[in-house]
């Protein structure tokens, strides 16, 4: 029996989706396949790269891409992480069960490199503990 399909969406697929998916990989692993796309492939952030590495999650691995069709109807959750994805993702199937978590852009932090990275940080921790949510109660 195949595991539960869990597809995190964001905009260009390089920090928020990229993030969820790591601690997805961390947490969820055993119990959903996870997945993350974006309306468009902007490339990994370095700097959700840098930040996943302070917690101890490597996303080294992971590759920025947009959306697959396939799988976003093959899925059991979409999980958008921004209003853009919210807005654009492409219509889903009945048996898809979408939900909205809205996070602030990280990418977007303006300021001296240690308020940018306390940005990262906040939306990182965010992002982890709306995952262990989603284990714990499924949304």
């Amino acid at each position: 029996m195949s595991k539960p399909i869990v597809y995190f969406l964001c905009t260009g697929n390089s920090c928020r989706s990229q993030i969820a998916e790591g601690f997805g990989h961390k947490y969820l692993d055993g119990e959903y396949e996870v997945h993350s796309a974006g309306i468009e492939a902007h490339g990994m952030n370095p700097k959700a790269v840098s930040i996943m590495e302070e917690a101890g999650v490597d996303i080294t691995d992971q590759e920025s891409g947009i959306i697959d069709k396939e799988l976003l109807d093959r899925s059991d959750y979409v999980i958008t992480l921004c209003g853009d994805a919210d807005d654009n993702c492409p219509m889903t199937p009945p048996h898809v069960k979408r939900m909205h978590w809205g996070f602030e852009d990280p990418a977007k932090a303006t300021g001296p490199d240690q308020e940018v990275h306390e940005v990262f940080r906040h939306v990182r921790d965010a992002i982890e503990e709306r995952v262990i949510s989603f284990k714990e109660n499924g949304r």
